[in-house]
């Protein structure tokens, strides 16, 4: 069984939490996968929602439960904030650029996580944060 790799984009907050919940709340507004009326934490609570995405997912910040510390381990179902020196592996200056960001991954620079664990991290425009990119492994 393989996993399908994705990269997204969300709005920037400086609580990453906040941010988090805001990203996964726009792309369930973008398609509720058949999960109408219900915000993320309350599906959840759903068992055909986690059956769902155990299946196969959504390829999106919508796959994962909660935001967990940048020092935890990869843990399933949650997203992590890379820690600074997992950024700077990839970008020295910190910092870095959307640009940056996907050249990195695209060069393996900057890897993708295991099945079923998210990756996040504060990309800057004109040395500003300016928002957070998310990548995954959808478990399918």
């Amino acid at each position: 069984m393989g996993g399908s790799e994705w990269t997204s984009t969300g709005p920037y907050q400086k609580d990453l939490e906040s941010a988090f919940r805001q990203a996964q709340e726009q792309k369930l507004a973008e398609d509720d996968h058949g999960f109408p009326g219900r915000d993320i934490l309350d599906l959840w609570e759903d068992d055909g929602w986690r059956e769902y995405i155990l299946t196969g997912g959504t390829s999106s910040v919508l796959d994962f439960y909660d935001l967990v510390d940048a020092a935890s381990g990869d843990e399933f179902a949650m997203m992590r904030p890379l820690t600074e020196d997992e950024v700077r592996d990839w970008a020295p200056e910190g910092g870095p650029t959307r640009e940056r960001w996907i050249a990195a991954l695209r060069s393996g620079a900057a890897t993708f996580p295991g099945r079923g664990t998210g990756r996040c991290t504060i990309l800057y425009r004109d040395d500003e944060p300016a928002e957070i990119g998310y990548w995954g492994c959808t478990a399918d």
